[in-house]
């Protein structure tokens, strides 16, 4: 949000969804629009900050866009889970429906991250990428936690 407690166009937001948490992306171009749904699934699991101290790097290829960012997401779930570990800084680079994403972070400190749920993965409920009148790419799912 910004000063006025209006959301920004630009950024993430969660939207309801009975028992898991809907998160919602946008951005100026569809990179931006996932790297900023990134950042809203790591809010899912804490509002602390989040150190960018080891970076990891991961591939999705799809024939869709939808369904790659549906991989986008389950990646960086897979890397939370087997590494135990939470991002907060996010970068991508796409060729047509090939995606290499660089995710930087931490490892899960329960103290100070106070972790709230474990996302399992990213669904095809209310999924959509797509792109408005004004050029503002948006990219949304609802996260099974």
């Amino acid at each position: 949000m910004n000063a006025t407690g209006q959301i920004s166009v630009y950024g993430w937001e969660h939207f309801h969804h009975d028992a898991d948490i809907g998160v919602c992306g946008r951005g100026r171009s569809v990179v931006e629009a996932f790297e900023q749904a990134a950042l809203g699934l790591t809010r899912i699991v804490t509002d602390s900050p989040v150190a960018a101290d080891s970076q990891v790097e991961v591939e999705c290829r799809q024939n869709d866009l939808e369904l790659l960012f549906v991989d986008w997401l389950d990646a960086i779930i897979y890397e939370m889970a087997t590494r135990k570990m939470l991002f907060g800084c996010f970068a991508i680079h796409m060729e047509g429906l090939a995606l290499r994403g660089s995710l930087w972070g931490e490892p899960v400190d329960v103290a100070r991250h106070a972790p709230a749920c474990e996302p399992k993965g990213a669904t095809l409920t209310e999924l959509e990428v797509a792109r408005d009148d004004n050029g503002l790419w948006s990219a949304r799912c609802v996260i099974d936690v």
